[in-house]
C-alpha cells in the first residue's frame, strides 16, 4: 500500500472541501472495494477522506410516500430497519442477501451505489424502484445515474448523501448468488407502483445494471408470474466469465423474474 494522508471530516461541506483540495484523493465509505485494490497497489490515492463521522449521513426514515436512506447506512441497518420492513419489505430483503455478516456490518448503501459493481445488489433495487440518488449538489434519477460497468453520472466533487426510494405497492428481489462471494451472478428486482412497472437486472449485463422493457410491458397487462411465461431475453450483451455463460445468465433472468413477481404477489 502506498503512502496517503488520512482525513476524517464531520460535515459534508468539509468532505467536499477536502475532495476539492485533493483531486487524487478517494472517499472511504465501507472500504470493501477501495482497500483491497490499495493493498494490491492497483490504486494509489494521495488522500483518503473517511465519511464515517459525517453528521446526518446514516439512518432510515419514511418521508411521505418515500423511504429515505442515508448514504453511510450499513447494509445490516437497512435490513433490520423496522420502518423499511413495514413500508417496503421488498427493499429490506436486498441487503440481507449481501455477502456475509462482516460485509453487511461494514458496507454501506452509498458506497455500493457509487462503485456500481456490475454484480452488486443495490443498483438493481435503485433502478427497479425508480429511486433518486441525492448528492451534495443535485438529485439524480436512477435511470440516469448508472451509466455503465463501474461508471455513474457522479461528477468530480460530488458525494452521495441520501437515496430516496418511492414506496411501491408490490416489490421483490430474487438473486442467484455466487456461493463464495455472495455477489449476484444474476439478480432481478421487480416493482409495481400504480402504472409504473419496473424490472431491473444486475449481474447479467456486460454493461452493468439494466431494465427489461419487454417484461415490463407484459406485466403492465397483468402483474403476475404467468404473464412472463415464454418470455426471454437474448444472450447478446450478457456477461460471460468462468461462473456462467451469456446464455445461462439470459436464462436465469427469465427464471428469477418470474420468481420475483411470484414473491411480490404472494
Amino acid at each position: 500500500m502506498y503512502n496517503f494522508t488520512f482525513h476524517r471530516p464531520t460535515t459534508v461541506r468539509q468532505a467536499a472541501g477536502l475532495l476539492a483540495r485533493n483531486p487524487e484523493g478517494k472517499l472511504l465509505a465501507g472500504g470493501h472495494s477501495l482497500i483491497p485494490v490499495m493493498k494490491q497497489r492497483l490504486a494509489s490515492p494521495t488522500a483518503i477522506i473517511d465519511l464515517s463521522q459525517v453528521e446526518g449521513m446514516a439512518g432510515v426514515e419514511q418521508k411521505g410516500r418515500s423511504i429515505v436512506i442515508g448514504a453511510m447506512t450499513r447494509h445490516a441497518d437497512v435490513a433490520n430497519s423496522t420502518v423499511l420492513q413495514q413500508a417496503l419489505p421488498g427493499l429490506a430483503a436486498v441487503p440481507g442477501a449481501i455477502g456475509d455478516p462482516q460485509v453487511r456490518n461494514r458496507g454501506t448503501i452509498g458506497g455500493s451505489i457509487a462503485n456500481n459493481d456490475p454484480n452488486a445488489d443495490y443498483p438493481a433495487a435503485c433502478l427497479g424502484l425508480g429511486a433518486t440518488i441525492i448528492t451534495n449538489k443535485r438529485r439524480i434519477a436512477a435511470d440516469d445515474f448508472f451509466t455503465g460497468m463501474f461508471s455513474t453520472a457522479l461528477e468530480d466533487g460530488e458525494i452521495i448523501t441520501k437515496v430516496s426510494f418511492p414506496i411501491a405497492k408490490k416489490a421483490a428481489y430474487e438473486k442467484f448468488k455466487h456461493p463464495a462471494s455472495g455477489f449476484a451472478l444474476v439478480g432481478v428486482f421487480v416493482s409495481k407502483r400504480g402504472s409504473d412497472i419496473r424490472v431491473a437486472v444486475t449481474g447479467a449485463g456486460a454493461n452493468g445494471v439494466f431494465r427489461v422493457k419487454s417484461f415490463e410491458e407484459a406485466l403492465k397487462k397483468r402483474f403476475a408470474a404467468k404473464s412472463l411465461d415464454g418470455l426471454s431475453i437474448p444472450a447478446t450483451g450478457m456477461n460471460s466469465d468462468i461462473h456462467a455463460s451469456p446464455e445461462y445468465r439470459a436464462h436465469l433472468v427469465s427464471v428469477l423474474a418470474r420468481r420475483a413477481v411470484a414473491k411480490a404477489t404472494a
